[in-house]
């Protein structure tokens, strides 16, 4: 290389070297590159966290459906699909100008309507605002599930979203973009501080909640007459996860608040996760003192209301400030569900109480334990917490009486609830023709009782737990039909039995001709065999009567009763003493009736001629004498029969007595043991009164009045106990009287 090609090429190498920039200007490129990166971090976090506020769309449809009815839970879970679509669309179309746009007076904002724009600042801030509209909307669906249509909840969220928390949302939060520190709103210029929502996301939600359920009140039985009904929610983990899945994203609603992926982050974070612990921990206390257990409502709702609690203040508070927020917090979540429970206000999952309630306290708690040096304010803690308040009251009375009067006039016009009926079939069914493998099984077991069609069988399915359950309940149903098969071949075989034992029973009471003697007898089976029996032999001028109550009724009884009346008979044909008769039948039923069936039982003859009476009582209830209206009772001094074998007929006391123009009265325990208006036996005086009032010259129609009143309050006490159709002839005990005299 010559000389001049060296020197060429040193004047080139100095013209570059002369091109580069000076430190100073080093220092502004990586000054301008470090807010690049920054930008670009923050633009980044950003999203991130409006993800993490994304998934809480999924925690609020776990919890909701979790704490509502099986019947409801899919209309809830897409009540909070539907409502995030239209939250989005709303806030875009002009929810986002009403917010953010040019502010008007400090009112609403009037630009960005149908958002567009090239900004990528403007864009993420968007995004992280549309999450916080949905959540809004989000929070009424569960406190009004279970009763409300579909369609009104549409309109609902088209309201929250569109005009309730844009206005809001631009008195507390609009700002200037090119100046963040320079706020447009009249609450923001005044100086109240949420800083990501605690009563611009979370109260309005709850506000709103409250109104819709003052216009649509409670669940049907909720609260029936005076006493409080608690509905079991459909699925109480998933409840819990719900519960888990909003507290993780939480992070994102907190975190992203901050606008920024600065140094603040970390205590952002530790406050949030701090506060919902503790607002879990003093809320399961409250539930254990309030209800003796660890309830898992407020174990679910406590670190949600810990986390709201902590919203409006997250970035200005230390760790320690968050553990009392917190539990506070979780205090007055567990209280006000409490108070709502005594003010008659039904609120399905408590959102009231954890967004609501916990979002007032949070705010105020800003004014408490805020540092203000850190949020730059100059004011006392005390005009501070007027200023909070001033924004809670606006921010409430807004939102409340709104939403109130916009509902009310809708719901005269178009109703927002659904009809009782609609609501006892189920929301899934009734709004969206929507069944759940459990509500199959159920509708057909709920149309085989009505039909008592046993043939029916349950839908199956080896991979769902109603399936797995119709299977088994076929299986069983298949060998109940084979039993019922059998048990009806020997039904019918023991009605044939019992119908032959009905023929033998009416062969075996009195059927003669007994018009020319002073007596007559009744007897009203309880069953289609009666365990009560009365009988006559007639002698000439003599007539032996007998009245008996075997124990027990049913075949058997009827069976030892006709051994009985056999055995009546043939002592009676030997015309032995009433005394010696019951001997005779005593012993012989002993020996001969092993089931332990014992009777009770009157023998007597009536002498026509000579007007002499001779009574023997068994174990029986006194035979009754009326001579005028004065009564005389003969009562039993010994066992009834078939209970031990006996020596001597003087065991069973001969009463001996005339007639002199009176009436002698035997009857069994179902006159005796027939309730009054009082629900009290009548006894043997009730029963004197009843022949007294039913005294006629002619025994029959005598006995038939009194045995008729008996029997119609025996019916009526079935009828009111029991729940038996006024035709029913169901009576507790067998109705028997006999009566002699003339």
């Amino acid at each position: 290389m010559t000389e001049a090609d060296t020197l060429t090429l040193i004047n080139e190498l100095q013209s570059k070297i002369d091109k580069l920039p000076t430190k100073g200007t080093l220092k502004a490129l990586e000054f301008r590159l470090d807010a690049i990166l920054q930008a670009n971090l923050d633009t980044f976090w950003l999203l991130v966290c409006a993800i993490l506020v994304f998934l809480m769309q999924a925690g609020f449809m776990c919890l909701e459906s979790g704490l509502s009815r099986n019947k409801n839970s899919i209309n809830v879970a897409l009540k909070n699909v539907t409502d995030f679509g239209i939250a989005v669309v709303t806030f875009w179309a002009f929810g986002f100008a009403l917010m953010y746009g040019t502010s008007v007076m400090g009112l609403f904002g009037n630009r960005f309507y149908f958002f567009t724009t090239h900004v990528a600042g403007y864009q993420t801030y968007f995004v992280f605002q549309a999450m916080f509209v949905a959540t809004a909307a989000t929070i009424i669906s569960g406190a009004v599930a279970e009763r409300l249509k579909f369609l009104s909840y549409v309109i609902i969220t088209f309201v929250t979203s569109g005009f309730l928390y844009p206005i809001v949302g631009h008195w507390a939060w609009a700002f200037n973009f090119d100046n963040p520190t320079e706020k447009f709103g009249w609450l923001g210029k005044m100086g109240y501080i949420d800083f990501a929502g605690a009563s611009v996301v979370h109260s309005v939600g709850g506000w709103v909640a409250l109104s819709v359920l003052l216009v649509i009140g409670n669940r049907t039985g909720r609260f029936r007459e005076g006493a409080k009904k608690t509905f079991q929610g459909s699925n109480t983990p998933m409840a819990a996860l719900g519960a888990l899945i909003l507290w993780f994203g939480w992070f994102g609603f907190n975190g992203g608040a901050n606008g920024a992926m600065d140094l603040k982050v970390p205590l952002i974070l530790i406050n949030t996760f701090l506060s919902a612990s503790f607002g879990l921990i003093f809320s399961s206390i409250m539930g254990v003192i309030i209800l003796k257990k660890p309830e898992p409502l407020f174990m679910i709702t406590g670190p949600l209301a810990g986390l709201v609690s902590i919203t409006a203040g997250c970035a200005h508070v230390n760790p320690s400030e968050a553990i009392l927020i917190g539990s506070i917090g979780g205090i007055v979540s567990g209280s006000t569900i409490v108070l709502l429970e005594k003010i008659k206000i039904d609120d399905v999952v408590s959102a009231i109480p954890v967004h609501l309630a916990s979002g007032i306290w949070g705010t105020i708690a800003v004014a408490i334990f805020g540092n203000f040096e850190m949020m730059g304010i100059e004011k006392t803690r005390f005009e501070q917490l007027i200023i909070q308040l001033i924004g809670i009251a606006s921010i409430g009375g807004f939102c409340f009486f709104s939403s109130f009067i916009i509902f009310k006039l809708i719901n005269l016009v178009f109703p927002l609830r659904v009809s009782k009926i609609e609501e006892e079939l189920g929301l899934n069914i009734s709004e969206h023709n929507a069944s759940t493998d459990t509500h199959e099984l159920l509708e057909v077991l709920t149309k085989q009782a009505k039909s008592e069609d046993y043939s029916m069988r349950a839908p199956q399915d080896p991979f769902t737990d109603s399936g797995i359950i119709g299977t088994q309940y076929n299986v069983l149903m298949n060998r109940l039909e084979q039993s019922e098969k059998q048990k009806n071949k020997w039904k019918n075989r023991v009605s044939n039995e019992i119908k032959l034992a009905m023929n033998v029973q009416k062969r075996l009471m009195p059927n003669r001709d007994l018009t020319n003697y002073p007596i007559f007898g009744l007897n009203i089976p309880a069953r289609e065999i009666s365990g009560d029996f009365y009988d006559f032999y007639l002698h000439d001028d003599q007539v032996y009567f007998t009245l008996s109550d075997v124990s027990g009724k049913g075949v058997n009884a009827g069976m030892v009763m006709a051994k009985a009346i056999t055995l009546f008979k043939i002592f009676a044909r030997q015309k032995f003493k009433p005394n010696e008769i019951l001997l005779e039948m005593n012993n012989d039923l002993k020996e001969t009736n092993p089931s332990g069936t014992f009777i009770t039982s009157i023998v007597g003859s009536y002498n026509l001629k000579t007007d002499v009476v001779e009574i023997a009582n068994a174990g029986h209830q006194p035979a009754i004498l009326r001579k005028e209206n004065n009564f005389t009772e003969f009562p039993s001094s010994s066992t009834p029969l078939a209970v031990i074998k006996q020596k001597h007929a003087d065991v069973y006391k001969l009463e001996t007595f005339k007639l002199e123009g009176g009436r002698v009265y035997c009857f069994t325990g179902g006159f005796s043991e027939c309730l009054d208006e009082n629900k009290e036996e009548i006894g043997i005086d009730g029963v004197k009164e009843l022949i007294k009032n039913h005294k006629n010259s002619s025994l029959k129609k005598e006995l038939e009045s009194a045995t008729e009143e008996i029997r119609q309050k025996s019916l009526k006490k079935d009828y009111k106990e029991k729940g038996i159709k006024e035709s029913s002839d169901i009576l507790d005990d067998d109705l028997t009287i006999i009566g002699i005299g003339k």
